[in-house]
């Protein structure tokens, strides 16, 4: 049985929940961004824990996307 490119499959709905799931991280992002700048003007002594804290997320945000790439690599 051949396939026909041209006839949308489930490839599209896949591409439009993984373009809703990206647009939702982003958002939930923001929002903590958001939170954590106003955070640390409202209370300066609350900067340092929270750039540990940032620091930290963004090595294991870095850590889980080598990790993906190389698990979709080895496929």
């Amino acid at each position: 049985m051949t396939t026909n490119p041209n006839v949308p499959g489930q490839d599209r709905d896949h591409r439009e929940l993984r373009l809703v799931v990206l647009l939702l991280a982003m958002g939930m992002g923001l929002l903590a961004t958001g939170a954590a700048v106003y955070l640390s003007l409202v209370h300066p002594s609350m900067a340092g824990p929270l750039g540990v804290g940032a620091a930290v997320l963004g090595a294991l945000a870095g850590a889980g996307g080598a990790i993906a790439r190389a698990i979709r690599h080895c496929r």
